[in-house]
C-alpha cells in the first residue's frame, strides 16, 4: 500500500513539474507575444498566461491586449481590456489605438471621455491618438476641447502631440490654427513637416506648400519621407506647375520611392493635370505590380485627355491581371466614355458594375451617363435619367449642372430653364446657373432675357468667378485675367501680338464671338471684343513671347474654354507652327497643327 502511495505521489510531483515546465514565464510570454502572428495563438497564449497567474501584471496584460490589437481583434482586447482590475494609461491608449486602427475613431473618443472617471491621466500617446481620432472624423469642436487640455495639462511643447495638432487642423480645414501650433513648436521634425506642408496641400493653397517644402529643404533638417513628398506632388498637381512637379519627382527617385503605389500615382496625377500624360504613362509602366490606386490614376488621367480607348485598355488589362475595379474605378471609366463619345460602351460598362462586379452604381456614375447623353444630342433621355436620381443635395447639384452645361451646348433652353430652377431653388452652384442660362438665351438669339438675367444677378448680388488662367515660365507663374491688359505681364507686346494673330486668323475665314460663351469671362463689352480679352488668350500671348520655339506651351483655366477661343487656338496653333496644352476646368485640350486631341467633342 505504502509502495503505491509512493509511486502515486512522485506521479504527481512530476505531472506538475512538467505543467510548470509548459507554462511560460512573464518574460517568455511577452517574447511570445510580440511575434505572435494570428488570433488562436494568442488565444493559446492567453490560456497560458491566466494559467500561469501573469496575466495579474498590468504590464504583461498590456502587452496581449496589443498583440490583440495588432491583429485586429478589437472585440478580445476589449473583453481583457475590461476584465483588468485597474488599466493604466498604456492600457487606454492601446485600446483607443486599436479602434482608430479598426475604424472605429468615434470609440476612441468615447473611451477618451472615461478616463477622468478613473483617475488616470493620458500621455502624448494618448493625446496623439485621440487627435488622430478627430483627424478622422473632421471634427474641428472637438479637436480645439481637446487642444485645450493639452495646454491644461502641459503638452503644448510636446512633438508628437504638436505634429498630431498641426495635422488635425490640417484635415478639419483650419489652416491657420495649425500654423499658429507650428510656428510655436520649440522642436520640429519631418513628421512636424510633413504635417503642416500637408495641411497647406490639402487646402488648395499649394503655392504655401512649395514654399515650406523648399525651407523644409534649405534648412537641410532630415530628408523628406514619402508622406511629405506625396504632399509636395499633390500641391504640384494642383497647381499645374510641371517643373516644380519634376524637381519633386527628382527628390522621390533620390529617396528610393518610386516603386511606393501612393507616389507612383500622385506622380501620374501630377504629370497628367500638368498636361504630360505621356509621362503619366512612363510613371505608371514602371510600377511592377501596380493595384487598383495607380490603374484607377492612370484611367482617369487618359480620360482627362480624351484619350477614352486607352482608359478602356487599362480598364481591360486590369481586368486580365484579376484586379478589382472599385466604385472611382468605374467613374474614371465612364468619365472616358463620356470626353470620348464612347456612348454604347458607357451603357455596356454602367450594365457590368452590378453583373460582373458587384458594385452597385451611385448618382456619381449616373451622372457621367448623363452627361454622355447630353454630350451627344440625346437631351431627352439624359432629362429623363436626371428626374429619376434621387443625391445628396451636393451630388444633384453635380447631376443638374452638367444637363444644364449639355441642354446649354445643344440650345436646348427648356431643359436649361429647369436645371437652372432646381440649382437656384436648392442654393446650390446658383451662379453657374445663372451664368450657363444666360449664355443659353444668347446663344439662342435671346439677347433681351440674357440681358435681364444679368440684371437680375447684379441686383441679387451674385456675383460669378472671375476667368482666369495661369502659366508656367522658369519655375514662376503668370497669372492673367479676363479684360486685364493693364497688369498683363508684358502687356503692350501682348496685346500686339494678338492682334496681328487675329489679322492672320480672319484671313483664313475666322470669325469671333459667333457661338462661343460670350458672357464667362467679361460681360459689358462688344461680343468680339470679349473673346479677343478672355485669360487664355492673355495667358496664350505672353506664353508665345516669352517660351522659346520648340517647347511646348502648357496654360490653365479656372473655367471651361469656350469655343471660340478653341477654334482660335486650333488656328494659332498651325500660323506659329507651335504645340499648346490647355487645362481647363473638365479636361485637356493638346492643340498641334491645326487641331485638337478633343476632335471638338468636349
Amino acid at each position: 500500500m505504502r509502495k503505491t502511495l509512493n509511486e502515486n505521489l512522485i506521479s504527481a510531483l512530476t505531472a506538475s513539474n512538467l505543467s510548470r515546465q509548459n507554462q511560460l514565464s512573464p518574460s517568455h510570454l511577452i517574447q511570445q507575444l510580440r511575434s505572435c502572428k494570428d488570433s488562436d495563438s494568442a488565444k493559446s497564449l492567453h490560456s497560458n498566461g491566466i494559467k500561469s497567474g501573469s496575466l495579474y501584471d498590468t504590464f504583461t496584460t498590456n502587452h496581449l491586449i496589443n498583440c490583440y490589437v495588432r491583429l485586429r481583434r478589437i472585440d478580445l482586447a476589449c473583453q481583457l481590456f475590461d476584465e483588468m482590475p485597474e488599466p493604466n494609461v498604456v492600457s487606454w491608449t492601446s485600446l483607443m489605438a486599436g479602434y482608430v486602427d479598426t475604424g472605429q475613431p468615434r470609440m476612441a473618443l468615447w473611451l477618451f471621455g472615461k478616463m477622468p472617471e478613473c483617475s488616470v491621466l493620458p500621455n502624448e500617446f494618448t493625446f496623439a491618438t485621440v487627435i488622430n481620432a478627430c483627424s478622422i472624423l473632421a471634427h474641428l469642436r472637438t479637436g480645439k476641447k481637446i487642444h485645450a487640455l493639452v495646454e491644461l495639462l502641459g503638452f503644448q511643447s510636446n512633438l508628437v502631440v504638436c505634429s498630431s495638432l498641426v495635422d488635425m487642423y490640417g484635415k478639419c480645414n483650419d489652416v491657420d490654427h495649425a500654423q499658429r501650433v507650428f510656428d510655436l513648436m520649440g522642436c520640429r521634425n519631418v513628421v512636424s513637416w510633413t504635417s503642416i506642408i500637408a495641411a497647406y496641400a490639402q487646402n488648395a493653397q499649394g503655392d504655401e506648400a512649395l514654399q515650406l517644402f523648399r525651407e523644409f529643404n534649405r534648412l537641410m533638417l532630415e530628408r523628406p519621407n514619402h508622406f511629405m513628398l506625396a504632399s509636395v506632388v499633390n500641391a504640384c498637381a494642383s497647381l499645374g506647375r510641371l517643373v516644380s512637379g519634376k524637381v519633386a519627382h527628382g527628390a522621390v527617385i533620390r529617396g528610393g520611392y518610386d516603386s511606393n503605389d501612393v507616389i507612383a500615382s500622385a506622380l501620374l496625377d501630377m504629370y497628367a493635370k500638368c498636361g504630360c500624360v505621356e509621362y503619366s504613362d512612363k510613371v505608371f509602366r514602371r510600377i511592377r505590380n501596380p493595384s487598383v490606386i495607380p490603374y484607377t490614376s492612370m484611367i482617369v488621367a487618359a480620360a482627362k485627355y480624351g484619350l477614352g480607348r486607352m482608359s478602356l485598355q487599362l480598364f481591360q488589362e486590369m481586368i486580365d491581371r484579376r484586379i478589382k475595379p472599385n466604385d472611382v474605378t468605374f467613374v474614371g471609366v465612364l468619365h472616358a466614355c463620356s470626353h470620348s463619345g464612347l456612348v454604347d460602351e458607357g451603357l455596356q460598362q454602367l450594365e457590368s458594375m452590378q453583373e460582373k462586379h458587384g458594385i452597385t452604381p451611385t448618382a456619381k456614375h449616373y451622372t457621367c451617363i448623363v452627361d454622355m447623353l447630353g454630350r451627344t444630342g440625346r437631351l431627352n433621355e439624359a432629362y429623363e435619367l436626371a428626374k429619376s436620381i434621387e443625391a445628396e443635395p451636393n451630388q444633384e447639384a453635380l447631376l443638374w449642372g452638367t444637363l444644364l452645361s449639355a441642354s446649354r451646348l445643344h440650345g436646348r433652353v427648356d431643359i436649361a430653364v429647369e436645371a437652372s430652377r432646381r440649382l437656384i431653388d436648392s442654393n446650390q452652384q446658383v451662379v453657374g446657373a445663372y451664368v450657363t442660362l444666360s449664355n443659353a438665351y444668347a446663344l439662342n438669339g435671346e439677347w433681351e432675357t440674357a440681358h435681364d438675367l444679368r440684371s437680375e444677378m447684379r441686383r441679387t448680388g451674385v456675383q460669378k468667378e472671375p476667368g482666369c488662367s495661369w502659366v508656367e515660365v522658369k519655375d514662376s507663374s503668370y497669372v492673367f485675367y479676363a479684360g486685364d491688359v493693364s497688369s498683363c505681364a508684358r502687356g503692350n507686346e501682348v496685346v500686339t501680338l494678338l492682334r496681328e494673330l487675329e489679322g492672320k486668323m480672319k484671313q483664313r475665314g475666322y470669325v469671333g464671338g459667333s457661338r462661343g460663351l460670350v458672357f464667362v469671362d467679361v460681360e459689358e463689352e462688344a461680343k468680339e471684343g470679349i473673346v479677343g480679352l478672355h485669360s487664355e488668350r492673355l495667358a496664350l500671348g505672353f506664353a508665345l513671347v516669352s517660351v522659346p520655339k520648340g517647347v511646348t506651351i502648357r496654360i490653365m483655366k479656372n473655367l471651361r474654354m469656350c469655343r471660340d477661343c478653341h477654334e482660335a487656338f486650333k488656328l494659332i496653333s498651325d500660323i506659329v507652327e507651335r504645340e499648346f496644352v490647355v487645362r481647363d476646368v473638365n479636361r485637356f485640350h493638346h492643340f498641334k497643327s491645326g487641331s485638337c486631341t478633343c476632335r471638338d467633342f468636349w
